[in-house]
């Protein structure tokens, strides 16, 4: 959908399509980069984990969230984005056939990793309401069984921006406590939250510390998508052979990005550069969720997208993104293999289109949907 939208060449159309965001990065990030360029440090391989002043920002910055301290030279390994993160978490803790809990819906590029890996998705089922998406934390514990090598939870989650409570992380340390299984913290967009609900890192829970592996990255909340820069956190016996995975997959991320991202996640800034990003996309979210009124949308309670079910309309996902595309002008992605649930939805991205543009959003859905 992107490269139609792309080759239509049409300045008009609505890009709902993909995970961008036309919120600038912090400014110290893009002069830090710019910087990095001239440097010798910065164009090589060395050091394999990471630059140490990154890792050490990166862990400070989930020791932060987690309530504890991690140690960066063995605690921490830096990856070429998230996603690489969690791929080379994976390859590291799953053997060919083992499970992966995971929810449904969800990302189809971790249900993916988790195959790559040779692992079994073995989904739990997210329940759309009128007021957002709820996951029964005992129906996500009794999932946890002897064939169950991780859970990977993301929260908020991507495409659905569902998020994970205390209430969650209790239940599955109880089950994880008679397990071999790691917890997988996808916390890509941890800090992107529009709803007043606690705010809890599962390694503040107690039993989860020691088996929680979180996964960060600098594509979301800090704006640095072609930066592809991640990080991997947790107990130094996984983050070592994480790391070890890194070396024959990806080798090391891109090192006059480094400095930036460190430099962004440490900024005395920060924490207000994170308020202003989020109060700009829960504006645009409120916005959509007001133009919709009517469709069965599921109000997400953070990230940057949302899914609206169309089985109402007796629409399948790709007949009505191909309608939005061609009598509403709006480009958006069917959710068909993102968990067994997916194809019900389609999904809207609110993070690359300011609010002047989404005045005509209504009347643009409708022409596609009910006329």
């Amino acid at each position: 959908m992107g490269d139609r939208a792309d080759a239509s060449a049409d300045g008009s159309l609505l890009r709902l399509e993909n995970l961008d965001t036309d919120i600038r990065p912090p400014a110290i990030s893009l002069s830090r980069t710019i910087e990095a360029i001239g440097e010798d440090s910065a164009n090589s391989y060395l050091p394999f984990q990471g630059a140490v002043g990154l890792r050490v920002a990166a862990a400070a910055h989930v020791g932060r969230a987690a309530g504890r301290s991690y140690e960066p030279t063995t605690e921490c390994v830096v990856t070429a984005g998230g996603l690489n993160g969690v791929l080379n978490t994976l390859l590291a803790v799953v053997e060919p056939g083992d499970e992966v809990v995971i929810v449904d819906p969800i990302y189809a590029g971790l249900i993916n990793r988790i195959r790559l890996a040779g692992g079994v998705p073995r989904f739990v089922p997210l329940e759309a309401t009128s007021i957002g998406w709820r996951l029964d934390p005992e129906r996500l514990a009794a999932a946890v069984t002897d064939r169950t090598a991780a859970v990977l939870m993301m929260s908020p989650a991507m495409p659905t921006g569902s998020v994970l409570g205390r209430a969650h992380w209790v239940a599955l340390a109880r089950a994880l406590d008679r397990s071999r299984a790691w917890l997988i913290y996808d916390a890509a967009m941890e800090r992107i939250r529009f709803d007043d609900a606690e705010h809890v890192h599962p390694a503040r829970v107690p039993g989860l510390a020691h088996r929680t592996i979180t996964v960060g990255a600098a594509s979301k909340e800090l704006r640095m998508i072609g930066w592809r820069i991640g990080w991997v956190v947790g107990p130094a016996e996984i983050v070592h052979d994480v790391n070890l995975v890194g070396l024959s997959n990806v080798v090391c991320p891109v090192g006059i990005a480094q400095e930036a991202v460190a430099a962004a996640l440490t900024a005395p800034t920060a924490d207000a550069d994170m308020a202003r990003a989020t109060s700009i996309w829960k504006r645009r979210r409120d916005l959509i969720l007001q133009e919709l009124d009517g469709y069965a949308v599921i109000p997400p309670d953070g990230g940057w997208s949302m899914l609206i079910d169309v089985t109402a309309l007796d629409l399948s996902a790709d007949t009505a993104v191909n309608r939005l595309f061609t009598r509403g002008r709006i480009a958006a992605t069917p959710m068909t293999g993102w968990g067994p649930a997916g194809e019900r939805y389609v999904r809207f991205v609110f993070a690359n289109e300011p609010i002047e543009r989404l005045g005509d959003l209504r009347t643009r859905v409708d022409a596609a949907w009910v006329r």
